[in-house]
Protein backbone atom coordinates (compact mmCIF):
# COMPACT_ATOMS: atom_id res chain seq x y z
CA UNK A 1 0.00 0.00 0.00
CA UNK A 2 2.73 2.45 -0.94
CA UNK A 3 0.87 4.26 -3.39
CA UNK A 4 -2.22 6.42 -3.61
CA UNK A 5 -4.91 4.49 -5.35
CA UNK A 6 -7.23 7.02 -7.47
CA UNK A 7 -11.06 5.76 -8.04
CA UNK A 8 -12.95 6.17 -11.03
CA UNK A 9 -15.72 8.10 -9.15
CA UNK A 10 -13.93 11.08 -8.58
CA UNK A 11 -12.55 10.75 -4.83
CA UNK A 12 -9.18 9.77 -4.23
CA UNK A 13 -8.38 6.71 -2.67
CA UNK A 14 -5.17 7.38 -0.65
CA UNK A 15 -2.95 4.64 1.52
CA UNK A 16 -4.28 6.42 4.67
CA UNK A 17 -8.22 6.37 3.30
CA UNK A 18 -7.59 2.73 2.27
CA UNK A 19 -5.93 1.47 5.99
CA UNK A 20 -8.70 3.58 7.39
CA UNK A 21 -11.49 1.84 5.42
CA UNK A 22 -9.93 -1.97 6.06
CA UNK A 23 -9.97 -0.76 10.37
CA UNK A 24 -13.62 -0.16 9.67
CA UNK A 25 -14.25 -3.14 7.64
CA UNK A 26 -12.93 -5.54 10.47
CA UNK A 27 -14.20 -3.48 13.33
CA UNK A 28 -18.16 -3.98 11.23
CA UNK A 29 -17.35 -7.50 10.61
CA UNK A 30 -16.15 -8.45 13.95
CA UNK A 31 -18.86 -6.97 15.60
CA UNK A 32 -21.38 -8.57 13.46
CA UNK A 33 -20.21 -11.82 13.99
CA UNK A 34 -19.92 -11.34 17.90
CA UNK A 35 -16.18 -12.24 17.98
CA UNK A 36 -14.00 -10.74 20.75
CA UNK A 37 -10.72 -9.01 19.66
CA UNK A 38 -9.17 -12.17 21.11
CA UNK A 39 -11.16 -14.63 19.94
CA UNK A 40 -10.67 -12.75 16.44
CA UNK A 41 -7.14 -12.59 17.11
CA UNK A 42 -7.15 -16.34 17.73
CA UNK A 43 -8.80 -17.62 14.98
CA UNK A 44 -6.76 -15.11 12.31
CA UNK A 45 -3.27 -16.61 13.93
CA UNK A 46 -2.39 -12.74 14.81
CA UNK A 47 -1.79 -10.89 18.32
CA UNK A 48 -4.49 -9.22 20.08
CA UNK A 49 -2.61 -6.30 19.61
CA UNK A 50 -1.64 -6.27 15.77
CA UNK A 51 -5.73 -6.52 15.80
CA UNK A 52 -5.81 -3.23 18.23
CA UNK A 53 -3.84 -1.41 15.53
CA UNK A 54 -5.68 -2.54 12.02
CA UNK A 55 -8.82 -1.99 14.04
CA UNK A 56 -7.72 1.58 15.16
CA UNK A 57 -6.67 2.21 11.68
CA UNK A 58 -2.48 2.44 13.04
CA UNK A 59 -1.71 -0.50 11.21
CA UNK A 60 -0.69 -1.37 7.60
CA UNK A 61 -1.92 -5.13 6.92
CA UNK A 62 -0.22 -7.62 3.90
CA UNK A 63 -2.31 -9.13 1.75
CA UNK A 64 -1.96 -12.57 4.07
CA UNK A 65 -3.04 -10.61 7.48
CA UNK A 66 -6.09 -9.55 5.11
CA UNK A 67 -6.69 -13.13 3.59
CA UNK A 68 -6.31 -14.55 7.49
CA UNK A 69 -8.79 -12.02 9.27
CA UNK A 70 -11.49 -12.76 6.51
CA UNK A 71 -11.18 -16.75 6.74
CA UNK A 72 -11.59 -16.06 10.49
CA UNK A 73 -14.59 -13.44 9.95
CA UNK A 74 -16.03 -16.27 7.42
CA UNK A 75 -16.07 -13.23 5.06
CA UNK A 76 -14.33 -12.82 1.36
CA UNK A 77 -11.43 -10.85 1.04
CA UNK A 78 -12.82 -7.73 -0.89
CA UNK A 79 -15.83 -7.66 2.07
CA UNK A 80 -12.38 -6.07 4.02
CA UNK A 81 -10.85 -4.03 1.40
CA UNK A 82 -13.40 -2.49 -1.19
CA UNK A 83 -15.55 0.41 -0.60
CA UNK A 84 -18.87 0.92 -2.04
CA UNK A 85 -18.83 1.51 -5.81
CA UNK A 86 -20.63 2.62 -8.51
CA UNK A 87 -23.10 0.84 -10.68
CA UNK A 88 -20.19 1.52 -14.26
CA UNK A 89 -16.84 1.15 -13.22
CA UNK A 90 -13.64 1.40 -15.02
CA UNK A 91 -10.49 0.40 -13.46
CA UNK A 92 -7.60 1.72 -15.25
CA UNK A 93 -4.18 -0.53 -14.86
CA UNK A 94 -2.32 0.82 -11.73
CA UNK A 95 -5.83 1.87 -9.81
CA UNK A 96 -7.98 0.44 -7.09
CA UNK A 97 -7.26 -1.02 -4.00
CA UNK A 98 -3.49 -2.62 -4.33
CA UNK A 99 -2.47 -4.90 -1.00
CA UNK A 100 1.03 -6.49 -1.00
CA UNK A 101 2.40 -9.73 -0.26
CA UNK A 102 5.25 -9.34 2.94
CA UNK A 103 7.15 -12.81 1.48
CA UNK A 104 6.82 -12.22 -2.48
CA UNK A 105 7.05 -9.38 -5.00
CA UNK A 106 3.27 -9.90 -5.25
CA UNK A 107 0.65 -7.22 -5.61
CA UNK A 108 -3.20 -8.12 -5.51
CA UNK A 109 -5.58 -5.39 -6.80
CA UNK A 110 -8.96 -6.26 -6.38
CA UNK A 111 -11.31 -5.31 -9.65
CA UNK A 112 -14.63 -6.07 -8.33
CA UNK A 113 -16.18 -7.60 -5.19
CA UNK A 114 -19.32 -9.52 -4.69
CA UNK A 115 -22.42 -7.48 -4.64
CA UNK A 116 -25.12 -8.86 -2.16
CA UNK A 117 -26.27 -12.41 -3.04
CA UNK A 118 -23.14 -12.81 -5.38
CA UNK A 119 -20.39 -14.79 -4.70
CA UNK A 120 -16.97 -14.09 -6.46
CA UNK A 121 -14.45 -11.62 -6.41
CA UNK A 122 -12.39 -10.53 -9.02
CA UNK A 123 -8.35 -9.94 -8.88
CA UNK A 124 -5.56 -8.43 -11.17
CA UNK A 125 -2.28 -9.71 -10.17
CA UNK A 126 1.11 -8.11 -10.85
CA UNK A 127 3.97 -10.53 -9.53
CA UNK A 128 7.99 -10.52 -10.44
CA UNK A 129 10.15 -13.78 -10.14
CA UNK A 130 11.38 -14.30 -6.81
CA UNK A 131 9.59 -15.93 -3.98
CA UNK A 132 6.77 -18.39 -4.18
CA UNK A 133 3.23 -16.42 -2.81
CA UNK A 134 1.91 -19.32 -0.64
CA UNK A 135 -1.67 -18.53 0.19
CA UNK A 136 -3.51 -20.46 3.33
CA UNK A 137 -6.59 -22.15 3.11
CA UNK A 138 -9.59 -19.28 1.94
CA UNK A 139 -13.30 -19.73 3.19
CA UNK A 140 -14.62 -23.65 3.04
CA UNK A 141 -15.54 -24.35 -0.36
CA UNK A 142 -14.06 -21.13 -2.03
CA UNK A 143 -12.71 -22.05 -5.88
CA UNK A 144 -9.92 -20.14 -7.79
CA UNK A 145 -10.13 -19.26 -11.46
CA UNK A 146 -6.84 -18.03 -13.15
CA UNK A 147 -6.10 -16.88 -16.10
CA UNK A 148 -2.52 -15.59 -17.52
CA UNK A 149 -2.58 -12.34 -19.11
CA UNK A 150 1.35 -11.67 -19.90
CA UNK A 151 4.37 -13.75 -18.59
CA UNK A 152 4.73 -17.09 -16.79
CA UNK A 153 3.64 -18.61 -14.00
CA UNK A 154 3.12 -21.36 -11.84
CA UNK A 155 0.15 -22.08 -10.41
CA UNK A 156 -2.53 -23.85 -8.18
CA UNK A 157 -2.44 -26.40 -5.71
CA UNK A 158 1.10 -26.59 -3.33
CA UNK A 159 0.82 -30.30 -4.10
CA UNK A 160 0.58 -29.93 -7.94
CA UNK A 161 1.05 -26.05 -9.54
CA UNK A 162 1.07 -25.84 -13.33
CA UNK A 163 3.39 -23.58 -15.24
CA UNK A 164 1.14 -21.15 -17.53
CA UNK A 165 1.90 -18.77 -20.14
CA UNK A 166 -0.30 -16.31 -21.43
CA UNK A 167 -3.68 -17.19 -22.29
CA UNK A 168 -3.85 -19.88 -20.07
CA UNK A 169 -6.55 -20.88 -17.63
CA UNK A 170 -6.10 -22.97 -14.61
CA UNK A 171 -9.04 -23.76 -11.54
CA UNK A 172 -8.02 -25.05 -8.46
CA UNK A 173 -9.40 -25.25 -5.04
CA UNK A 174 -9.19 -21.90 -2.69
CA UNK A 175 -9.90 -23.82 0.53
CA UNK A 176 -6.44 -25.92 0.01
CA UNK A 177 -3.32 -24.35 0.25
CA UNK A 178 -1.98 -22.55 -3.28
CA UNK A 179 0.65 -21.21 -4.66
CA UNK A 180 1.92 -18.33 -7.56
CA UNK A 181 5.16 -17.64 -8.37
CA UNK A 182 5.94 -15.24 -11.37
CA UNK A 183 8.43 -16.83 -13.66
CA UNK A 184 8.85 -14.30 -15.69
CA UNK A 185 9.40 -10.41 -15.49
CA UNK A 186 5.75 -8.33 -15.27
CA UNK A 187 4.07 -11.67 -14.78
CA UNK A 188 0.44 -10.43 -15.46
CA UNK A 189 -2.96 -12.57 -14.39
CA UNK A 190 -6.77 -12.31 -13.62
CA UNK A 191 -8.38 -14.50 -10.71
CA UNK A 192 -11.65 -14.86 -10.16
CA UNK A 193 -12.57 -16.04 -6.43
CA UNK A 194 -15.54 -18.12 -5.99
CA UNK A 195 -17.12 -18.37 -2.81
CA UNK A 196 -19.97 -20.82 -1.94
Amino acid sequence: MAEASPRTDGAEQTPTGLIALIAGSIRRERERTGLSMSELAKRAGIAKSTLSQLESGAGNPSVETIWALGVALGVPFSRLVDPPRPQVRVVRAGEGPVTYSERADYAATLLASCPPGARRDLYRIEAQPGEVKVSEPHMAGSVEHLLVGSGRALAGPVEEPVELGPGDYVCYPGDARHVFRALAADTVAVIVMEHV
